[in-house]
């Protein structure tokens, strides 16, 4: 009976600790974020070109068109899958000349939280999209989910984006060759082999800085 007793008791504590751990691992900062470790990428509107040829130093920075409040400009962030689980990488950070490129993992082991800093008014919007490879003419199709950051006057809290930035929502009529290329589904996550060229449309209309973080999932 003692050693039964004793046996529970043990299974109970360690129970009790890895519960612990994971509400630990998932509550939140004062910012909204969880808290623990993190990778950050900043998305940062700027007014003026960057060169061709860039010397900067090293930084999870990607750079695009500052756009105004009535006129956006749209940056493509291509996506690609990292080699290794859990690698976050900027490959290349200059988005002013249209493109900007972006490793990271296939989604379910990260969350991504995001939200809108830098100078009050502006605002910007994130929609993942790829190519349809079952059409003759590759057709892009985009999300009917997205996110929109709106940058106010008072305090700034991330949101979880998870969602909008790694699945992409088909529309059944628009969308319909994808739909059948993706076997029928019209919610197809990122790095799908039914879709290729996977990338984030950045519309900005005068936002300075977004701010993004990829948490890794408690375990």
């Amino acid at each position: 009976m003692r050693t039964t007793f004793c046996l529970a008791a043990v299974l109970a504590a360690a129970t009790q600790a890895v519960t612990t751990v994971a509400a630990a691992q998932q509550s939140t900062t004062g910012n909204g974020a969880p808290s623990g470790t993190h990778y950050n990428l900043n998305i940062i509107g700027v007014s003026h070109d960057k060169s061709a040829n860039p010397n900067w130093g090293s930084g999870n920075v990607i750079f695009v068109g500052l756009g105004t409040r009535d006129a956006s400009v749209t940056t493509k962030i291509l996506l690609s899958q990292s080699a290794a689980s859990g690698v976050f990488e900027v490959i290349d950070k200059n988005g002013t000349d249209g493109e900007a490129s972006f490793s990271l993992p296939a989604p379910g082991t990260y969350t991504i939280w995001a939200r809108a800093l830098g100078t009050p008014g502006g605002k910007a919007k994130i929609t993942t999209c790829a190519t349809d490879i079952s059409l003759s003419d590759a057709a892009v199709v985009c999300s009917t989910q997205h996110e929109v950051f709106v940058r106010g006057t008072g305090k700034s809290s991330f949101r979880n984006v998870t969602t909008a930035l790694t699945t992409i929502t088909l529309d059944p009529v628009a969308d319909a060759a994808a739909v059948t290329a993706c076997s029928g589904e019209t919610t197809v996550s990122l790095f799908d082999t039914c879709l290729q060229g996977f990338f984030w449309q950045y519309d900005n209309n005068g936002l300075r800085l977004l701010q993004v973080r990829f948490y890794p999932n408690p375990t």
